[in-house]
Protein backbone atom coordinates (compact mmCIF):
# COMPACT_ATOMS: atom_id res chain seq x y z
CA UNK A 1 0.00 0.00 0.00
CA UNK A 2 1.54 3.28 -1.15
CA UNK A 3 1.43 6.02 1.48
CA UNK A 4 2.18 9.67 0.79
CA UNK A 5 4.58 11.54 3.07
CA UNK A 6 1.84 14.07 3.80
CA UNK A 7 -0.29 11.34 5.37
CA UNK A 8 2.62 10.10 7.47
CA UNK A 9 3.29 13.64 8.71
CA UNK A 10 -0.40 14.18 9.46
CA UNK A 11 -0.54 10.93 11.43
CA UNK A 12 2.61 11.82 13.36
CA UNK A 13 1.27 15.22 14.33
CA UNK A 14 -2.05 13.73 15.48
CA UNK A 15 -0.25 11.00 17.44
CA UNK A 16 2.02 13.52 19.18
CA UNK A 17 -1.04 15.56 20.13
CA UNK A 18 -2.79 12.51 21.61
CA UNK A 19 0.26 11.36 23.59
CA UNK A 20 0.66 14.92 24.89
CA UNK A 21 -2.78 14.67 26.52
CA UNK A 22 -1.39 12.11 28.98
CA UNK A 23 2.36 12.77 29.06
CA UNK A 24 2.89 16.31 30.33
CA UNK A 25 6.03 17.84 28.82
CA UNK A 26 8.76 15.42 27.64
CA UNK A 27 8.22 16.53 24.01
CA UNK A 28 11.74 15.56 22.98
CA UNK A 29 11.34 12.07 24.44
CA UNK A 30 7.97 11.64 22.71
CA UNK A 31 9.48 12.64 19.36
CA UNK A 32 12.40 10.24 19.73
CA UNK A 33 10.03 7.44 20.70
CA UNK A 34 8.11 7.99 17.48
CA UNK A 35 11.38 8.04 15.52
CA UNK A 36 12.34 4.65 16.98
CA UNK A 37 8.91 3.19 16.13
CA UNK A 38 8.69 4.58 12.61
CA UNK A 39 12.22 3.42 11.75
CA UNK A 40 11.74 -0.09 13.17
CA UNK A 41 14.32 0.32 15.94
CA UNK A 42 14.42 0.24 19.75
CA UNK A 43 14.97 2.82 22.49
CA UNK A 44 16.74 2.76 25.85
CA UNK A 45 15.06 5.14 28.30
CA UNK A 46 16.86 6.31 31.41
CA UNK A 47 15.15 8.20 34.19
CA UNK A 48 14.44 8.32 37.90
CA UNK A 49 11.28 6.62 39.20
CA UNK A 50 8.02 8.47 38.67
CA UNK A 51 8.72 10.36 35.42
CA UNK A 52 6.11 8.34 33.45
CA UNK A 53 8.37 5.95 31.52
CA UNK A 54 5.84 3.11 31.69
CA UNK A 55 2.89 5.40 31.02
CA UNK A 56 4.65 6.78 27.93
CA UNK A 57 5.01 3.37 26.28
CA UNK A 58 1.49 2.31 27.24
CA UNK A 59 0.10 5.53 25.76
CA UNK A 60 2.10 5.10 22.55
CA UNK A 61 0.63 1.61 22.15
CA UNK A 62 -2.93 2.94 22.63
CA UNK A 63 -2.46 5.83 20.19
CA UNK A 64 -0.90 3.61 17.50
CA UNK A 65 -3.37 0.75 17.97
CA UNK A 66 -0.75 -1.85 18.92
CA UNK A 67 -0.57 -4.61 21.57
CA UNK A 68 1.57 -3.82 24.62
CA UNK A 69 3.40 -6.02 27.14
CA UNK A 70 5.60 -5.25 30.10
CA UNK A 71 8.38 -7.27 31.71
CA UNK A 72 9.69 -6.34 35.14
CA UNK A 73 13.32 -7.45 35.03
CA UNK A 74 14.62 -8.98 38.26
CA UNK A 75 17.81 -10.89 39.18
CA UNK A 76 15.94 -14.24 39.12
CA UNK A 77 14.25 -13.68 35.73
CA UNK A 78 14.92 -16.54 33.29
CA UNK A 79 15.16 -16.33 29.47
CA UNK A 80 12.06 -18.54 29.16
CA UNK A 81 10.13 -15.96 31.19
CA UNK A 82 10.66 -13.61 28.24
CA UNK A 83 10.35 -15.86 25.21
CA UNK A 84 7.90 -18.50 26.45
CA UNK A 85 8.06 -22.25 26.94
CA UNK A 86 6.61 -25.48 25.53
CA UNK A 87 4.27 -27.14 28.04
CA UNK A 88 2.95 -30.71 27.70
CA UNK A 89 -0.83 -30.81 27.42
CA UNK A 90 -2.09 -34.06 29.02
CA UNK A 91 -5.50 -33.85 27.35
CA UNK A 92 -4.12 -33.47 23.82
CA UNK A 93 -0.97 -35.52 24.42
CA UNK A 94 1.29 -32.91 22.83
CA UNK A 95 3.44 -29.93 23.67
CA UNK A 96 1.81 -26.52 23.39
CA UNK A 97 3.69 -23.25 23.20
CA UNK A 98 2.88 -20.84 26.00
CA UNK A 99 4.03 -17.56 24.48
CA UNK A 100 6.00 -15.15 26.60
CA UNK A 101 5.50 -11.36 26.76
CA UNK A 102 7.92 -10.91 23.83
CA UNK A 103 5.06 -11.89 21.50
CA UNK A 104 3.68 -8.37 21.24
CA UNK A 105 4.29 -5.17 19.28
CA UNK A 106 5.51 -2.76 21.96
CA UNK A 107 7.50 -4.40 24.75
CA UNK A 108 8.46 -2.43 27.84
CA UNK A 109 11.55 -4.02 29.43
CA UNK A 110 11.38 -2.32 32.81
CA UNK A 111 14.69 -1.92 34.67
CA UNK A 112 16.46 -4.14 32.15
CA UNK A 113 19.79 -3.79 33.95
CA UNK A 114 18.47 -5.67 37.00
CA UNK A 115 18.62 -9.02 35.17
CA UNK A 116 21.88 -10.94 34.52
CA UNK A 117 23.48 -10.98 31.08
CA UNK A 118 22.05 -14.41 30.16
CA UNK A 119 18.51 -13.09 30.51
CA UNK A 120 19.29 -9.77 28.85
CA UNK A 121 20.70 -11.64 25.86
CA UNK A 122 17.34 -13.42 25.39
CA UNK A 123 16.16 -10.17 23.83
CA UNK A 124 19.07 -9.95 21.36
CA UNK A 125 17.64 -12.21 18.65
CA UNK A 126 14.18 -10.73 19.07
CA UNK A 127 15.48 -7.16 18.75
CA UNK A 128 17.70 -7.84 15.76
CA UNK A 129 15.75 -10.47 13.79
CA UNK A 130 12.18 -9.99 15.10
CA UNK A 131 11.95 -13.70 15.88
CA UNK A 132 12.79 -16.04 18.76
CA UNK A 133 13.95 -19.65 19.05
CA UNK A 134 12.21 -21.90 21.59
CA UNK A 135 13.32 -25.54 21.91
CA UNK A 136 14.90 -25.42 18.45
CA UNK A 137 11.84 -23.92 16.72
CA UNK A 138 11.84 -20.38 15.34
CA UNK A 139 8.79 -18.20 15.87
CA UNK A 140 8.18 -14.89 14.09
CA UNK A 141 7.32 -11.74 16.02
CA UNK A 142 5.35 -8.74 14.84
CA UNK A 143 7.13 -6.85 12.00
CA UNK A 144 6.59 -3.73 14.12
CA UNK A 145 8.15 -5.28 17.25
CA UNK A 146 9.72 -2.46 19.27
CA UNK A 147 11.51 -2.67 22.62
CA UNK A 148 11.50 0.23 25.05
CA UNK A 149 13.94 -0.64 27.83
CA UNK A 150 14.20 1.44 30.98
CA UNK A 151 16.96 1.67 33.51
CA UNK A 152 17.36 3.65 36.71
CA UNK A 153 20.42 5.95 36.62
CA UNK A 154 20.86 6.23 40.38
CA UNK A 155 20.53 2.70 41.79
CA UNK A 156 23.57 0.60 40.97
CA UNK A 157 23.27 -2.08 43.67
CA UNK A 158 21.96 -5.33 42.22
CA UNK A 159 22.29 -4.17 38.62
CA UNK A 160 24.19 -5.62 35.68
CA UNK A 161 25.63 -3.31 33.00
CA UNK A 162 24.18 -3.95 29.55
CA UNK A 163 26.66 -5.73 27.25
CA UNK A 164 27.98 -3.65 24.35
CA UNK A 165 26.30 -5.93 21.79
CA UNK A 166 22.92 -5.25 23.32
CA UNK A 167 23.41 -1.50 23.73
CA UNK A 168 24.30 -1.29 20.03
CA UNK A 169 20.85 -2.68 19.16
CA UNK A 170 19.14 0.34 20.66
CA UNK A 171 18.84 3.24 18.25
CA UNK A 172 18.70 5.75 21.09
CA UNK A 173 19.49 6.22 24.70
CA UNK A 174 17.29 9.05 25.93
CA UNK A 175 16.92 10.55 29.38
CA UNK A 176 13.57 11.48 30.91
CA UNK A 177 14.18 14.36 33.28
CA UNK A 178 11.96 15.85 35.95
CA UNK A 179 9.17 18.01 34.50
CA UNK A 180 9.50 21.79 34.47
CA UNK A 181 7.81 23.71 37.29
CA UNK A 182 4.82 24.68 35.11
CA UNK A 183 4.41 21.10 33.89
CA UNK A 184 4.62 19.70 37.41
CA UNK A 185 1.99 22.23 38.47
CA UNK A 186 -0.35 20.85 35.77
CA UNK A 187 0.22 17.36 37.18
CA UNK A 188 -0.51 18.64 40.68
CA UNK A 189 -3.76 20.26 39.54
CA UNK A 190 -4.87 17.05 37.80
CA UNK A 191 -4.45 15.25 41.14
CA UNK A 192 -7.09 17.53 42.67
CA UNK A 193 -9.78 15.85 40.54
CA UNK A 194 -11.56 12.60 41.20
CA UNK A 195 -8.96 10.48 39.34
CA UNK A 196 -5.15 10.51 39.68
CA UNK A 197 -3.05 11.18 36.54
CA UNK A 198 -2.01 7.55 36.10
CA UNK A 199 -5.61 6.49 35.42
CA UNK A 200 -6.21 8.98 32.62
CA UNK A 201 -5.39 6.40 29.97
CA UNK A 202 -8.00 4.02 31.35
CA UNK A 203 -10.59 6.75 30.96
CA UNK A 204 -10.04 6.94 27.20
CA UNK A 205 -8.18 10.21 27.48
CA UNK A 206 -6.48 9.40 24.16
CA UNK A 207 -7.78 7.98 20.91
CA UNK A 208 -6.19 5.61 18.42
CA UNK A 209 -5.10 7.47 15.28
CA UNK A 210 -3.67 4.59 13.23
CA UNK A 211 -3.67 0.78 13.24
CA UNK A 212 -0.72 -1.58 13.38
CA UNK A 213 -1.03 -2.61 9.73
CA UNK A 214 -0.28 0.93 8.62
CA UNK A 215 3.03 1.17 10.48
CA UNK A 216 4.95 -0.96 7.95
CA UNK A 217 3.61 1.19 5.10
CA UNK A 218 4.60 4.33 6.98
CA UNK A 219 8.11 2.93 7.43
CA UNK A 220 8.42 2.46 3.67
CA UNK A 221 7.16 6.00 3.09
CA UNK A 222 9.91 7.29 5.37
CA UNK A 223 12.46 6.19 2.77
CA UNK A 224 10.99 8.80 0.43
CA UNK A 225 12.49 11.56 2.56
CA UNK A 226 15.34 12.92 0.45
CA UNK A 227 18.79 12.37 1.92
CA UNK A 228 21.62 13.46 -0.37
CA UNK A 229 24.87 11.54 -0.74
CA UNK A 230 26.83 14.43 0.80
CA UNK A 231 24.72 14.13 3.94
CA UNK A 232 25.35 10.39 4.09
CA UNK A 233 29.08 11.10 3.80
CA UNK A 234 28.74 13.64 6.64
CA UNK A 235 27.18 11.00 8.91
CA UNK A 236 29.90 8.49 7.99
CA UNK A 237 32.64 11.02 8.88
CA UNK A 238 31.03 11.72 12.26
CA UNK A 239 30.82 8.01 13.14
CA UNK A 240 34.36 7.29 11.93
CA UNK A 241 35.68 10.22 13.97
CA UNK A 242 34.51 8.47 17.14
CA UNK A 243 36.94 5.61 16.40
CA UNK A 244 39.89 7.99 16.25
CA UNK A 245 39.14 10.39 19.10
CA UNK A 246 41.86 10.22 21.74
CA UNK A 247 39.45 10.15 24.69
CA UNK A 248 37.41 7.18 23.42
CA UNK A 249 38.32 3.57 24.05
CA UNK A 250 35.47 2.23 21.88
CA UNK A 251 33.91 4.14 19.01
CA UNK A 252 30.64 3.58 17.16
CA UNK A 253 30.21 0.81 14.59
CA UNK A 254 28.50 0.68 11.17
CA UNK A 255 25.10 0.05 12.78
CA UNK A 256 25.38 3.54 14.28
CA UNK A 257 25.79 5.05 10.81
CA UNK A 258 22.60 3.39 9.62
CA UNK A 259 20.73 4.50 12.74
CA UNK A 260 21.99 8.08 12.35
CA UNK A 261 20.79 8.30 8.74
CA UNK A 262 17.40 6.70 9.42
CA UNK A 263 16.73 8.84 12.47
CA UNK A 264 17.76 11.99 10.56
CA UNK A 265 15.12 11.21 7.94
CA UNK A 266 12.48 10.68 10.61
CA UNK A 267 13.54 13.88 12.40
CA UNK A 268 13.08 15.82 9.15
CA UNK A 269 9.60 14.33 8.79
CA UNK A 270 8.70 15.41 12.33
CA UNK A 271 9.80 18.92 11.41
CA UNK A 272 7.40 18.91 8.46
CA UNK A 273 10.01 18.49 5.71
CA UNK A 274 10.47 15.89 2.97
CA UNK A 275 14.25 16.31 2.92
CA UNK A 276 16.98 15.93 5.55
CA UNK A 277 19.56 18.60 6.39
CA UNK A 278 22.83 18.69 8.36
CA UNK A 279 20.84 20.05 11.31
CA UNK A 280 18.82 16.81 11.39
CA UNK A 281 22.04 14.79 11.56
CA UNK A 282 23.42 17.03 14.33
CA UNK A 283 20.19 16.74 16.34
CA UNK A 284 20.33 12.94 16.22
CA UNK A 285 24.08 12.49 16.79
CA UNK A 286 24.11 12.60 20.60
CA UNK A 287 21.11 10.28 21.23
CA UNK A 288 22.29 7.80 18.57
CA UNK A 289 25.98 7.70 19.51
CA UNK A 290 26.04 8.45 23.24
CA UNK A 291 25.38 4.93 24.57
CA UNK A 292 27.67 3.31 21.98
CA UNK A 293 30.84 5.12 23.05
CA UNK A 294 33.19 4.08 25.87
CA UNK A 295 35.52 6.61 27.46
CA UNK A 296 39.14 5.89 28.34
CA UNK A 297 39.53 5.75 32.15
CA UNK A 298 42.11 8.54 32.23
CA UNK A 299 39.70 10.95 30.54
CA UNK A 300 36.86 9.96 32.88
CA UNK A 301 39.06 11.12 35.74
CA UNK A 302 39.26 14.51 34.05
CA UNK A 303 35.44 14.56 34.12
CA UNK A 304 35.14 14.80 30.35
CA UNK A 305 31.66 13.64 29.34
CA UNK A 306 30.48 11.71 26.31
CA UNK A 307 28.26 14.65 25.36
CA UNK A 308 31.28 16.98 25.35
CA UNK A 309 33.25 14.53 23.19
CA UNK A 310 30.41 14.34 20.66
CA UNK A 311 30.28 18.14 20.56
CA UNK A 312 34.04 18.25 19.88
CA UNK A 313 33.58 15.78 17.01
CA UNK A 314 30.73 17.81 15.50
CA UNK A 315 32.93 20.91 15.59
CA UNK A 316 35.77 19.19 13.74
CA UNK A 317 33.82 17.41 10.96
CA UNK A 318 33.14 19.62 7.95
CA UNK A 319 29.45 20.34 7.37
CA UNK A 320 28.25 19.79 3.78
CA UNK A 321 26.79 22.77 1.96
Amino acid sequence: MAVHLERVQETLFKAREEVGKVIIGQKEIIDRSFIAIFTGHHALIEGVPGVAKTLLVRTLAKVLGCPFSRIQFTPDLMPSDITGINVFNLQKGEFILVKGPVFTTFLLADEINRAPAKTQSALLQAMQEKRVSIDGETHALSPNFTVFATQNPIEYEGTYPLPEAQKDRFMFKVSMDYPAKEEEMLLAKSSLGSAPPETLLDQDAVRTVVNEKDLSAFREALLKVTLKEELAAYAVEIVRATREHESLLVGAGPRATQALLLSSRAHALLKGRDFATPDDVKAMTAPVLGHRLVMRPEFEIEELTIKEVIQQILETVAVPR
